[in-house]
């Protein structure tokens, strides 16, 4: 029975460190980590082209092209209301929005799971500055970006459509702004 909980143990952590997408060991993150930008935060010679043929609805009912957004350095992050780190990097979105929407930055929520009633006073909470899109049941798009094995997923597009980054998990804010500015 005890080796039971050991391996409950060791398995309830490995799982929250992928979660928390904690640095290892230069050794061991290619076995931990799904591939992310570059350390340099530009974007790959070989990157691929974003999917931006879709149309989500904000939590006001709107339709929002995600097309319309090509020539900006797009933030998509796929996220959820009862998401622990998704909680804790949302603040950072505002503050990245606030400060470098001037200069070409959109970021873009889209909640995988959460009605529009639930997702309205948890917006107005947060003071996110952001479109906010619904993306239950909308499979298409978690596939377009996938695999998800987790949230939050968040994924750095640059102005020409291309995909530059893709983060699962809890990544350092350090780390997103680093990205980003790279872009602008």
């Amino acid at each position: 029975m005890r080796i039971r909980w050991v391996i409950a143990a060791l398995s309830a952590l490995a799982l929250a460190l992928l979660t928390l997408n904690v640095d290892f060991p230069t050794s061991l993150r290619h076995l931990l980590r799904p591939a992310s930008a570059p350390s340099t935060g530009k974007c790959p010679a070989n990157a691929k082209a974003a999917n931006l043929n879709f149309t989500l609805k904000d939590i006001d009912n709107k339709e929002v092209r995600l097309a319309d957004l090509k020539g900006k350095v797009i933030l998509l992050d796929f996220w959820a209301t009862w998401c622990g780190p998704c909680k804790i990097e949302i603040p950072w979105f505002v503050e990245f929005q606030k400060r470098y929407g001037k200069d070409g930055l959109q970021v873009v929520g889209v909640s995988v799971d959460d009605t529009p009633d639930k997702l309205r006073p948890y917006v107005r909470d947060l003071k996110m500055n952001y479109p906010v899109l619904l993306g239950l049941e909308r499979d298409d798009v978690q596939d377009a970006y996938g695999p998800m094995l987790g949230i939050p997923v968040s994924v750095l597009i640059s102005r020409d459509g291309k995909v530059c980054g893709r983060h699962t998990g809890l990544a350092a804010k350090d780390r997103f702004e680093f990205e980003i500015r790279s872009l602008l």
